[in-house]
């Protein structure tokens, strides 16, 4: 294997890695934490929205994604979908 195959696959491998959309973060969630432990979990979100202190906040894409609902800024109740 040259070695400029095998920084590819090191590469690759420490981007899954990163990911942090996925089943055993998706575990870790629990209706009550607050909005800073969730991102401290699992980083930015790729979009949010609310108003009157109810807001959504979704992870990753249409294929791979964690949902979580909020009610002043503690979860309220969370969902996911492709997860791996």
């Amino acid at each position: 294997m040259s070695l400029r195959s095998l920084a590819l696959l090191s590469l690759c491998v420490f981007l899954t890695a990163c990911n942090k959309i996925n089943q055993e973060n998706y575990s870790h969630l629990k209706t009550g934490m607050s909005k800073a432990d969730v991102e401290q979990l699992l980083g930015s979100p790729a979009e949010c929205s609310g108003a009157l202190g109810m807001s959504s906040c979704t992870w990753g894409d249409e294929q791979s994604f964690i949902s979580v609902q909020y009610a002043a800024d503690k979860v309220l109740m969370y969902s996911g979908q492709g997860l791996k």
